[in-house]
């Protein structure tokens, strides 16, 4: 059993590591802060600079005071320079013989390559890892690791092959939804890769011999290059191209980034009106339909269909564990209600299931919306970190859905995601991930966890300053569900740069005067996380008494809080209003 002072949770390492670990990241942090304004000033003008004298150098028009023209060394180590590691950057890309340029937007689709090309030399090595151990627990983690791979190689590139598609040659600027794009499926690979290292942790947490397993220790040293240069291109992309694009600077005319995918022409239809639609296939747990099971539903989905495929699963409770992939593109589903057509399943840690795989119902691929359907998992408190629903899909709604568990209950893991109309119910950590998320006029309950146990909303993972992830809980309502005498706080930061904001919302008596807990018992979390509070109501709103943590606001601005909203957080939500969807910008 675990108590407030001892629960250690996913992927959580042991509070000496983890302290170590955390001084050294706010070292780290002191020296970025101290330059990294003034650097990246001096980089973007450069580079800027060098952009716009290019530009001209053909032209009649005069070009005031002109910069030096940037050598390729140099304008590749400028660039390095945001990096949070940039001599590995400069070290990967200079090695290849097309790196001989001043060219940003060529500088950073290397950046890719490299990525690309490291991932790809090491895909094979967690199933090769696996045939050496008998120990089921480790190979389970080597599975996750390897799906995850996968998902990032398989995700890098299609936005790679989608930069290169040509146009008809006139010219692009790198546009802020472009931009946004980039900086979504980058924050995602990063997100791969600690979501990899966390299933390994988490072997260690309640047994300690597995923190020396030499096979999880190699491959965590095979991946610790993949790691770095994911991190590189993100920086490069929100540091220098975002720069440039914000001057308007054509940098690569004849090619484009990749658009934002849109729902296809049929999801404007609205969501709302399901009533009389023709799904493409029928569950039916009575026989009444075309199949009697989920699974067999997704196994009729076609690999990365720019169509919807719509799936319709009639009341009914069915007992299964759903997956579906990264090449499940753009799938409805939908039931009769949450209360009706309810999907089940109870895999879960202490059994032996990485929390990765314990999900009831996963979803990887993009342009994901599901309506009026139940997800539970039906393990208890007892077994611990048991996901009901995951989903890493971009582009995803959820609407008129409830999420049922305990611990790990819902794990927005990647991407952007929208929640409305939902209710969620859990005890430890039960809302978790580093996806850019809202939640709007959602259920947020927490209940009765064991007898020496606590709740905690939240717990968010945003590992790298760069990623634009975080999670907004907007205009809900949190209550408790039932009698729930634990102690319950609205969350606690998962990672360093963990970022979590509620807002406009009605907090409960549940909740304590605290407000929020830290990871590690006692110890504050580092200054780099960024937490706050904005007009929420109730008697669980009062912030007299809420924690004093240097990244924490206990009453925000409106211009501090309006970087959570749809609008800006998942970057105007675009794809929303096809869905039908009701939702506010702001």
């Amino acid at each position: 059993m675990d108590s407030v002072t001892s629960f250690k949770g996913y992927g959580k390492v042991d509070e000496a590591q983890d302290l170590a670990l955390k001084k050294k990241t706010r070292k780290r942090l002191i020296l970025l802060t101290v330059s990294g304004v003034i650097l990246v000033a001096v980089i973007i003008a450069a580079v800027v600079g060098t952009v716009v004298h290019n530009k001209n150098k053909n032209s009649s028009e005069p070009t005031p005071s002109s910069p030096p023209e940037l050598t390729p060394s140099t304008s590749l180590k400028t660039i390095c320079s945001v990096t949070r590691y940039p001599e590995s950057c400069f070290n990967s890309i200079s090695k290849l013989p097309s790196s001989n340029t001043t060219d940003p937007e060529v500088l950073f689709k290397l950046s890719l390559k490299v990525i690309i090309d490291e991932l790809d030399g090491i895909s094979d090595l967690p199933e090769k890892l696996s045939t050496e151990t008998e120990d089921e627990r480790i190979k389970s983690a080597l599975r996750v690791c390897g799906n995850l791979i996968e998902d990032a190689l398989d995700r890098l590139n299609d936005t790679v092959s989608s930069m290169d598609a040509s146009e008809d040659g006139s010219k692009k600027t790198l546009n802020s939804s472009r931009i946004n794009d980039l900086k979504t499926w980058l924050s995602a690979t990063v997100t791969d890769h600690e979501t990899c290292f966390d299933a390994i942790d988490e072997l260690a947490t309640n047994n300690t011999e597995y923190a020396n397993s030499t096979i999880t220790k190699q491959l965590k040293s095979a991946m610790s290059s993949s790691t770095e240069f994911a991190s590189n291109s993100l920086a490069i992309v929100s540091k220098i191209l975002a720069a440039i694009s914000d001057f308007g600077i054509p940098i690569h005319g004849r090619r484009r980034l990749l658009m934002s995918q849109q729902p296809p022409e049929w999801a404007r239809r609205r969501l709302l009106q399901t009533e009389g639609l023709k799904p493409d296939v029928t569950v039916a747990a009575d026989g009444s339909g075309d199949v009697t099971t989920v699974n067999e539903a997704v196994a009729m989905v076609p690999k990365k269909s720019l169509k919807m495929f719509v799936i319709y699963v009639k009341a009914g409770r069915y007992v299964e564990n759903v997956v579906m992939d990264k090449g499940k593109w753009n799938v409805m589903i939908y039931g009769d209600g949450k209360d009706k057509t309810i999907i089940a399943g109870g895999k879960n840690f202490i059994d032996g299931t990485p929390t990765y795989e314990t999900a009831t119902f996963a979803i990887q691929g993009k342009g994901f919306i599901m309506k009026d359907i139940a997800i539970i998992n039906t393990s208890g408190a007892a077994k611990h970190q048991a996901v009901a629903f995951r989903s890493g899909s971009d582009f995803s709604v959820y609407y008129q859905c409830s999420f049922d568990g305990f611990q790990d209950t819902l794990y927005p893991h990647s991407n952007r995601q929208f929640y409305r109309n939902c209710d969620v119910t859990g005890t430890i950590d039960f809302i978790f991930g580093s996806a850019a998320v809202v939640f709007q006029d959602c259920k947020i309950m927490p209940r009765q966890p064991l007898g020496n146990q606590f709740n905690t909303i939240t717990a968010q993972g945003k590992k790298d300053p760069n990623q634009n992830s975080g999670m907004s809980i907007q205009r809900c309502t949190i209550s408790a569900n039932g009698n729930v005498t634990a102690p319950t706080y609205l969350g606690r930061p998962w990672k360093d740069f963990s970022t979590t904001v509620i807002m406009e919302t009605e907090i409960g008596p549940v909740v304590k005067a605290t407000g929020w807990m830290s990871w590690v018992n006692g110890v504050d979390p580092p200054a780099s996380i960024v937490y706050g509070e904005y007009k929420n109501t109730g008697p669980g709103s009062d912030v007299a008494m809420r924690v004093k943590w240097a990244g924490y606001k206990a009453v925000m601005t409106a211009d501090e809080a309006a970087k959570f909203t749809v609008a800006t957080l998942l970057h105007g939500g675009d794809w929303i209003p096809a869905t039908g969807v009701t939702h506010q910008l702001s």
